[in-house]
């Protein structure tokens, strides 16, 4: 197993439980694997796989998904195929044809498919090995993605009696694993539960003041990395989106209510990192496999904490140190309650009611949350604290609560016991509105006791008090605080009470512990980076598909600079040695002729995020700068020490994001031009290397590429960037 390993997907090492896992499938055993996400779920089927005679059958929700999985099987060199509802009669009829002949080991479809006629006989026509069940938990009522399309997996096991299944899922309760096993028919299987503990993310909960500049201090901290957004509503996302792009981030919304093909756009840039920020309610992101996904930001309360986890989950893939933050206010607690409100079903009501409250609990946290999540989903979590979350990385002070406990108390006694935070804090805070003139409270003593303390302030303590069972909070909607027995007796003894809080800001904003520093050479990282990107767009991939942001990591570590060294780089397998090795050693090679072999490697570390300038970085900047003064590629590659791979790789971002450039000087003669444009305008602009054999060898790069660029700009209606 280990040669095919490292033969086809460039590992020299299973992740923990993956042999174990690998050798009951190879066994023909039903299995059920519990993995988090970045796991290592999928090489669970793909390497048996390779071991069957015949097909294996993967159900996957998501069409995106799909086609990320088969572009990243073929550059490992593993023939697989995919059919969905986008697929034409003739292409949909060549993936039989495949499939039927032996030329595809791996065929992914969607669960929408499976309840087709025609598709029940095809399968009855091939030699189906194994059957796949990626996110098994949707066919679980139970589960928080439920989709009613899984119900006809238990027929397709029916269909084919003997072909063992393997269902796999990030996040399943004992409830839902109960009911996998039991909706999909698994005959005595074989269950594996590896740790769900992702020890690259940090979980940071914190209050939800000033949300938007906190925001933007967490996208500045990780400029260049893909994040995630989650809002509750619709509406919500588009303005977010909307204020992130107006301050120069690349940000698109994402929701149910869009248009599908406007849905899959959005979600191909942002596999294929032309949009950097996705702002998105819960529509977003089930299945979504892209590795370097560096912070999400659940910018409104969960609903479930199951949900949380997956979410969260997205984030790091790759194994990379990764920030994970939740802005928590009691307006968002007291929204979502009013939604739960409103459902008719007592029962279901009632399911949703303590959900919500599983999750305050894990916000209102004053030990590990880390321990609190493992704990939920059935993990014992020995160790007192995590390294991993706010609660256990920032020093904690202990202060004296007493006297904004008592007027907090005193001021829900005066009012009745029947008002919500909110009007808590205008009357302390002497707030003489409509409202509190209404009902005289202006004339209580307590009115404008704490004028001085912040609302926010107020708020958070109000909730402490709750987490500490001095108030309770009562209904639902429009929730009323009330002083509970504990406090009534806080405040008859006039005792004292003793708090904690944090001495200093959040570790998201800190940076820490997610900015842990890795030796590798930064620049020599810019150019493979480079290099990768204009692959992936000669082939239309994502640039994860070529290499992983570890892999290049690697790279620019040990400098390897012949394909035995490279070949050992962690994710090189056969097929991307034979692809890949010479235009990669080729970087590397010239790099160290210009500057050297790297005795000590740069530190990186972003505690310093660098400046963005709507949503450009400086390194970018300064090649516009050099562009502006009249300087050709080469004279600006040498100029900067970078080669001119990256130079057109900045140039290119610069107009993706609305710039505009006087490219007169670089651009070819006016025959030339004409003629690489009406070819672009023939075979389209996404790939340089078909223009480029239509024109044959005259015709430079550098000259298809600004002239590209000239094009691509002169489209974009945007404000030019300044």
């Amino acid at each position: 197993m280990l040669d095919q390993l490292k033969a086809y997907f460039g590992f020299d090492q299973f992740l923990p439980l993956q042999k174990e896992i690998i050798s009951k499938v190879i066994a023909k055993r039903d299995t059920l694997v519990l993995m988090p996400t970045g796991g290592g779920k999928s090489l669970c089927y793909q390497l048996p796989a390779l071991s069957f005679t015949g097909l294996t059958l993967v159900v996957s929700p998501l069409i995106a998904l799909m086609k990320d999985q088969v572009d990243g099987l073929h550059a490992n060199g593993v023939p697989a195929g995919l059919l969905n509802s986008g697929q034409g009669p003739e292409e949909s009829s060549l993936v039989h044809d495949q499939a039927k002949q032996g030329k595809i080991k791996i065929l992914y479809v969607a669960p929408e498919r499976l309840g087709l006629p025609g598709f029940q006989r095809f399968l009855q026509s091939v030699d189906v090995s194994l059957i796949a069940i990626d996110e098994a938990h949707c066919i679980s009522e139970w589960g928080h993605d439920f989709r009613p399309d899984y119900r006809n997996l238990k027929s397709l096991r029916e269909n084919l009696p003997g072909v063992p299944v393997i269902a796999l899922t990030a996040t399943a309760t004992a409830l839902v694993r109960e009911d996998i096993i039991n909706q999909l028919g698994l005959a005595r299987p074989e269950i594996f539960i590896s740790s769900f503990n992702r020890p690259n993310l940090t979980y940071t909960i914190q209050p939800k003041t000033e949300p938007l500049g906190t925001l933007l201090h967490l996208l500045e901290k990780h400029n260049g990395g893909s994040a995630i957004i989650y809002r509750f509503s619709r509406k919500a996302t588009e303005e977010t989106a909307l204020e992130l792009s107006e301050r120069g981030f690349n940000a698109l919304p994402y929701h149910a209510g869009l248009e599908r093909d406007v849905r899959r756009e959005t979600q191909e840039k942002f596999i294929r990192d032309q949009v950097q920020i996705i702002v998105a309610t819960i529509a977003f992101g089930m299945g979504i496999d892209k590795p370097d996904v560096r912070l999400v930001v659940h910018y409104d309360l969960p609903k479930t904490v199951e949900g949380y986890y997956q979410e969260t989950g997205r984030a790091g893939r790759d194994g990379l140190a990764s920030d994970c933050v939740l802005f928590y206010s009691y307006g968002d607690r007291s929204k979502q309650e009013y939604f739960i409100s409103q459902i008719e079903d007592i029962d279901e009501r009632a399911k949703a009611h303590t959900k919500l409250e599983q999750v305050l609990a894990m916000c209102d946290l004053q030990t590990c949350r880390r321990a609190y999540l493992m704990e939920y989903l059935g993990e014992p979590w020995p160790k007192t604290e995590c390294s991993g979350c706010d609660i256990c990385l920032l020093p904690r002070e202990e202060f004296d609560a007493t006297e904004i406990a008592q007027k907090i108390l005193s001021t829900a006694v005066r009012t009745g016991e029947r008002f919500g935070v909110n009007y808590l804090v205008d009357v302390l805070r002497g707030s003489a509105n409509k409202a509190v003139r209404a009902r005289g409270h202006q004339e209580l003593p307590v009115f404008g006791i704490s004028k001085d303390v912040d609302s926010n302030e107020l708020k958070e303590m109000a909730r402490s008090l709750v987490a500490n069972g001095l108030m309770i909070q009562q209904g639902s909607g429009y929730p009323t605080l009330a002083v509970s027995e504990q406090g009534k007796t806080f405040l008859k003894n006039r005792d004292r009470l003793t708090l904690s809080r944090p001495r200093q800001e959040s570790p998201a904003q800190q940076g820490q512990p997610g900015d842990r520093e890795t030796a590798y050479d930064t620049k020599l990282f810019d150019e493979l980076a480079a290099l990768r990107l204009e692959i992936a767009t000669e082939r239309e991939v994502p640039a994860y598909v070529i290499f992983s942001n570890k892999a290049l990591q690697q790279m620019a570590f040990h400098i390897p600079q012949n394909e035995v060294s490279f070949s050992k780089i962690s994710g090189v397998g056969d097929a991307k040695l034979r692809e890949f090795s010479e235009r990669f050693l080729k970087v590397i090679t010239e790099y160290v002729v210009s500057h050297g072999q790297p005795k000590n490697v740069n530190q990186v570390t972003t505690d310093e995020p660098k400046k963005k300038i709507r949503g450009i970085g400086i390194s970018i900047r300064e090649t516009v700068g050099l562009v502006k003064q009249g300087l050709s590629l080469s004279e600006i590659s040498e100029e900067r020490e970078i080669s001119e791979t990256t130079i057109r790789s900045h140039l290119e971002r610069f107009v993706q994001e609305g710039g505009r450039l006087d490219l007169e000087h670089l651009m070819p003669d006016e025959q030339k031009k004409f003629r690489i444009e009406s070819a672009f305008n023939k075979m389209g602009e996404a790939r340089l290397t078909p223009v480029r054999d239509a024109l044959g060898a005259d015709y430079t790069w550098e000259e298809l590429a600004i002239v590209r660029m000239d094009m691509r700009q002169r489209k974009i209606p945007k404000e030019p960037i300044v």
